[in-house]
């Protein structure tokens, strides 16, 4: 079994594209790109939500495994690329953070669910005293019907009475 191990890792290593393929050089960046591509996805999300000191951490995180992927022999670009678009990432979510919680931008978020509420309840009321204003007509056209049918049966009675 051993022997069939070897000869089988032997093949693998004899083509360079799967060697490539079977080294940690392209398992190690592959795997670890989930990092950045949540990240790019976080930068869709509320910035309320934002860690400020896990984000430091994770851009000394990809500023130090930038540089190690240019250390290595050979040069491991793959890992260059995941760290380098985690770097940028990282990056966009930390302005937003800082915008967030220090320039600001959180009561300009707050101002804006305020005017959204606000036009909200607006058209709400709009809308209910427009609802109040027909049912108030059905009800004056109903009395004015109502008061009609009984003047003109009062008369019918009166007529009667008078004959």
């Amino acid at each position: 079994m051993a022997a069939a191990i070897k000869a089988l890792n032997t093949r693998i290593r004899a083509n360079p594209v799967s060697d490539y393929f079977c080294s940690t050089h392209f398992w190690g960046p592959a795997s670890n790109f989930g990092i950045p591509i949540a990240a790019v996805m976080d930068t869709q999300k509320d910035p309320e939500i934002i860690s400020g000191g896990m984000t430091v951490a994770l851009i000394g995180y990809s500023g130090t495994f930038m540089r190690y992927a240019m250390a290595v022999t050979p040069r491991n670009y793959l890992l260059f690329g995941c760290h380098i678009v985690n770097f940028g990432a990282q990056s966009t979510q930390a302005y937003r953070y800082v915008n967030y919680h220090y320039l600001g931008g959180q009561q300009a978020a707050l101002q804006a669910k305020a005017k959204d509420g606000l036009a909200q309840a607006e058209g709400s009321m709009n809308s209910t005293a427009a609802s109040a204003e027909r049912m108030a007509t059905d009800a004056k056209n109903k009395v004015e019907s109502t008061a009609k049918d009984l003047t003109a049966q009062a008369k019918a009675q009166v007529d009667k009475a008078t004959r």
